[in-house]
């Protein structure tokens, strides 16, 4: 496992520091599933302050969603978000287990609604979805339709994903070949950590798509595991 942990620790230098980019919706799109998936803890356990606790971490989670949700521009989704923390923080100062959970379901809620909007925003809105929609309506980009920055992100977001092909071969190879506890206590460590990484608000745009990518890409490895996962967690 060392040997596949160090191939994806120096993958994961920073090529550059900042870009222009239109993934704003899908960097706050990733910090809803996390507060969705806080949510989700908090209304499973029957410890009213474990359920507390995972409201706050959800609250914070989505706070921390501001700026992006103003950058991104999706209106409803920011007026979403307004309603969700005022049931978050309701959810975290009521005295009762089931009052809190009402409180939490009404979130959970709002947060799969937010996150519908907010895809399809980025569809609709995305720089990449108009360049794509021109050539296969073969109308030629204007300078109106494509801004001229949009050439320098794209060629970082290329060197970016150029880079992430070789953590994606070798943990597809973790996944084929160790075995599956190991590779998903190895795989899960990996997409928390890009999930804590997208909370912060200091990030660099490249930094923000690096981890952004990364936490797809382990996705898609924990779905290979599939059912082994769920059998190596009950164990």
């Amino acid at each position: 496992m060392k040997k596949y942990a160090y191939i994806f620790c120096t993958s994961c230098i920073l090529l550059l520091s900042s870009f222009s980019s239109n993934l704003d919706c899908e960097y706050a799109n990733s910090n809803m599933a996390f507060a969705k998936a806080r949510i989700v803890e908090a209304l499973q356990t029957e410890d009213i302050n474990k359920a507390r606790f995972y409201s706050y971490k959800a609250l914070n989670a989505l706070e921390k969603s501001k700026m992006q949700l103003d950058q991104c521009g999706c209106t409803l989704a920011r007026e979403k978000m307004e309603e969700n923390l005022e049931n978050l923080i309701a959810a975290t100062k009521s005295t009762t287990l089931i009052g809190t959970q009402n409180f939490l379901k009404k979130s959970l809620s709002i947060t799969e609604d937010t996150m519908v909007v907010l895809a399809e925003h980025n569809t609709h809105n995305s720089i990449y979805a108009n360049d794509l929609l021109a050539m296969n309506t073969n109308v030629k980009p204007t300078e109106h339709n494509i801004p001229t920055i949009v050439k320098e992100p794209s060629s970082l977001t290329e060197k970016i994903d150029q880079s992430l092909e070789k953590y994606r071969l070798s943990l597809n190879k973790v996944v084929e070949t160790v075995d599956c506890k190991e590779a998903y206590v190895f795989a899960k460590r990996i997409f928390d950590e890009c999930e804590q990484q997208l909370l912060k608000t200091n990030l660099s745009d490249g930094s923000k798509y690096y981890n952004l990518r990364t936490k797809e890409i382990t996705q898609q490895a924990l779905n290979k595991l599939g059912n082994c996962a769920k059998i190596a967690q009950s164990k």
